[in-house]
């Protein structure tokens, strides 16, 4: 490990704190502009009974996506809030764990952290599974035959067999043949 040069120390607290101003803007220009308003407010809409369903979906999601990048920024900006703080008291550039040096390198990439490689809090991609998932059926695999391997179980594949036997909802009016009724299947 080497250690850091007094130049390399002012190169990482000037980029700190110019991601700390450019965070600040944008957080301040995205309140200016996502005030929470009402949905009838944020979509111009008359009434939230859209004429369509989705209008309303995308909204949601549109309005979920902008709480999320914000949650981001505001996270990266309190981490650099506590590098700058560390930086105050002298305990910059060392682990908050194990005590030893952060290699500069990883200080280049992430300014903000407070650990090194080792004691990185792991993020492992299943820790934010939806909850519906270990209630769920897990898809039948391949096709065929082999779709119906879980017995008692709903397939698409298998729909129009299962309401054949009941007719279609074709009125006589509709019928190809004028007088014959298409209600129930001939037998």
């Amino acid at each position: 490990m080497t250690t850091m040069t007094k130049q390399q120390y002012n190169d990482l607290k000037q980029r700190l704190l110019s991601d700390k101003e450019r965070l600040e803007e944008q957080l301040e220009s995205r309140d200016e502009t996502n005030r929470d308003y009402s949905l009838r407010e944020s979509t111009g809409e008359l009434s939230a009974a859209d004429n369509h369903p989705a209008d309303v979906g995308t909204e949601v999601f549109e309005r979920e996506r902008d709480l999320a990048i914000q949650g981001t920024l505001e996270h990266e900006l309190e981490q650099i809030h506590s590098a700058l703080q560390r930086m105050d008291q002298g305990e910059y550039g060392t682990c908050a764990v194990c005590g030893l040096e952060i290699p500069y390198e990883r200080l280049e990439a992430l300014p903000y952290t407070a650990h090194c490689l080792e004691h990185a809090p792991r993020r492992d991609i299943n820790d934010n599974r939806p909850v519906e998932e270990d209630v769920m059926t897990p898809p039948p695999s391949g096709a065929g035959v082999n779709r119906q391997a879980a017995d008692g179980k709903f397939d698409d594949a298998g729909a129009w067999d299962a309401v054949e036997d009941y007719g279609t909802s074709t009125s006589p009016g509709m019928s190809i043949k004028p007088g014959q009724d298409d209600y129930k299947k001939n037998v």
